[in-house]
């Protein structure tokens, strides 16, 4: 199978069964993403909406989260993971929105990714969810995912992966791709235990196929 095929396969089932795929982070404004998703690193989406209705109740906005200390957001977020750090970030993020900003969250890579605690990953959901860019987002399941599937060859880093899916997704699907492959992984092709019974690309995924072929080269056992 080629790669274009594996594409094209991939695609035609996720547009039929995941039309709408979306984040599954709660928010109202690209603030109150930005903050969600700086705490989703290493964190579950489930985690980070029990902890922003009242962080975004206390700091609705880049002004009211600029005029508080790391110390003073750190109760609302201890129970993520990182949270001394992602408080900092995100105090330092946001007196540098009311600075640079005007307190309103950029559109473009370069700017986004000059906020404190905000690398590529976080700006490209930023970017793509908040301001409906064509971006693509690389977290671990992505990486993982894309891996495991073919769509890149054994690429090392998210921004190896990132390059090649941009490269062969067509540029209208990147930012919902992009929610495909996070929700794959997130519920069918997990990290440690696929669940490739219940998945409906095995005729698309390179790990798949691998496996069956290793199923039937494997010798009997003699009774």
């Amino acid at each position: 199978m080629t790669k274009t095929e594996r594409y094209r396969g991939v695609v035609d089932y996720f547009s039929r069964t995941m039309p709408s795929a979306e984040t599954e982070l709660t928010y109202k404004t690209p603030f109150e993403l930005l903050v969600a998703v700086m705490l989703s690193a290493q964190c579950t989406d489930k985690r980070v909406n029990m902890v922003t209705p009242a962080l975004l109740a206390r700091y609705p906005d880049a002004r009211a989260m600029a005029s508080a200390s790391s110390e003073e957001i750190l109760p609302y977020i201890k129970s993520v993971s990182y949270p001394n750090s992602k408080a900092k970030h995100l105090a330092e993020m946001a007196s540098m929105l009311v600075e640079k900003f005007h307190g309103e969250v950029p559109r473009t890579m370069a700017e986004l990714t000059s906020l404190p605690g905000v690398g590529r990953k976080t700006a490209n959901v930023v970017m793509s969810v908040a301001f409906d860019q064509q971006a693509m987002a690389v977290d671990t399941h992505v990486f993982r995912v894309s891996n495991r599937i073919g769509l890149t060859n054994n690429s090392k880093t998210p921004l190896e992966t990132e390059k090649e899916l941009v490269k062969n997704f067509p540029n209208h699907l990147l930012s919902t791709a992009h929610h495909w492959l996070i929700l794959h992984g997130r519920y069918i092709c997990i990290a440690r235990k696929p669940k490739c019974e219940e998945c409906g690309i095995q005729s698309y995924c390179k790990y798949f196929q691998a496996e069956q072929k290793k199923n039937k080269k494997e010798p009997q056992m003699s009774k």
